[in-house]
């Protein structure tokens, strides 16, 4: 059910869409779900990149149907999580190719006068009334949520040396 409650600030910049969207040269990445989790980052990338808590207000970090992992909506409240900096441009792909096409990559005010880039649900795309649990997912899903993004990365890395 889509998330309807007052919307809080919108986007301070457009998102740049899903074919491209990292044609923006985004600097820091602002996660709030699954990739806040450092397992998930190593799986993915190698390594846990820089990162340090952040806040971003007028945003709800909402649960998905039917999936273990957020989506980032306008909304009442703040929405935590980390700031990734210093990610490599092949990590952005890497991480950015990982991403459910339910998302926009976005910049983002956050609550301590510096941007992020997110990964923003789409509008109109489907989120629960409720939201989503970290410590839940941390307790429930995160060592067979790591598997598959390790599964996931070795099948993205067979398919770049095959193409």
């Amino acid at each position: 059910m889509p998330h309807t409650g007052t919307h809080s600030p919108q986007p301070t910049s457009p998102t740049s869409g899903p074919k491209d969207r990292l044609s923006v040269d985004p600097e820091a990445l602002f996660v709030y779900g699954s990739l806040q989790f450092p397992d998930v980052l190593f799986a993915l990338i190698d390594r846990v990149p820089d990162h340090e808590p952040v806040a971003a207000e007028g945003w709800r970090v909402a649960a998905l149907p039917e999936r273990v992992y957020p989506g980032l909506v306008p909304g009442d409240g703040i929405a935590r999580g980390f700031l990734l900096t210093g990610l490599s441009a092949e990590e952005w792909r890497v991480l950015d190719a990982f991403e459910d096409p339910v998302y926009d990559l976005t910049r983002i005010a956050l609550l301590d006068g510096r941007h992020g880039w997110g990964y923003v649900c789409n509008p109109g795309a489907e989120v629960e009334a409720h939201d989503w649990s970290a410590e839940d997912f941390q307790t429930r899903d995160l060592p067979t949520y790591v598997e598959r993004c390790a599964a996931w990365r070795r099948r993205y890395e067979q398919r770049k040396q095959a193409g």
